[in-house]
C-alpha cells in the first residue's frame, strides 16, 4: 500500500484536482449536476489554493483533497472553520486518506486560530456521516427535504465539533 502525505495545495495542482473532482462526482454527495465539458477551472476567486489541503501519494499523484474555509467573512465568526469539500480517489479509498485529511484540517484550523469546525452533508450520505461521527462531529441541525435530487427529497445535515478537545 503506497504511503501518502498531506500538504497545502499549490496552483500547479489545479488540473489534478479538477480531474479528481470530476472522477469522484456522485449523487451521494453532489447537489449540482455532473460536470460536463468544457470544465470550469478548479480554482477561482472563491476556491483558492490556500483553502485546500491535498493528499499526495509517494509517486506525487494527487489522491484526495479537503477544502477548509471560514464559513462567513464576519469577524464574529472567525473562530469557526467549515469543511466545504472532501474527495478521495476511488483507487485510494480504504487507506485512511479521508480520515487523514480530516485530521490535517483540524490541525490547520487550530493553526489559524479556530476552536470549532462545521460542515454540511446530505442525509443519505451514510459513509461520510459515519466518518464524520467517528471523528467527533455531532448533528447540530437538519433541514428536512432541503434538496430534490433525482426526484427524491434529501435532508441537509449540519454537523459540528469542538477543536479544543
Amino acid at each position: 500500500m503506497p504511503e501518502s502525505h498531506i500538504r497545502p495545495a499549490l496552483l500547479s495542482d489545479e488540473a489534478a484536482l479538477g480531474e479528481l473532482d470530476r472522477d469522484t462526482w456522485s449523487p451521494l454527495h453532489a447537489v449540482q449536476q455532473k460536470p460536463r465539458p468544457p470544465y470550469d477551472p478548479f480554482f477561482d476567486s472563491n476556491h483558492r489554493p490556500e483553502h485546500f489541503l491535498v493528499a499526495e501519494d509517494a509517486d506525487g499523484s494527487v489522491v484526495g483533497y479537503i477544502r477548509l474555509i471560514p464559513p462567513t467573512p464576519l469577524a464574529c465568526n472567525q473562530h469557526v472553520r467549515q469543511i466545504q469539500g472532501l474527495a478521495v480517489a476511488g483507487r485510494a479509498r480504504g487507506r485512511g486518506i479521508g480520515r487523514a485529511l480530516l485530521r490535517a484540517a483540524f490541525d490547520e484550523a487550530r493553526r489559524q486560530g479556530a476552536v470549532r469546525m462545521t460542515l454540511r452533508v446530505l442525509g443519505h450520505n451514510k459513509p461520510a456521516r459515519a466518518l464524520y461521527e467517528s471523528e467527533g462531529f455531532v448533528i447540530e441541525g437538519v433541514l428536512p427535504g432541503e434538496f430534490i435530487l433525482h426526484g427524491q427529497y434529501v435532508d441537509d445535515v449540519m454537523m459540528g465539533r469542538s477543536l479544543t478537545l
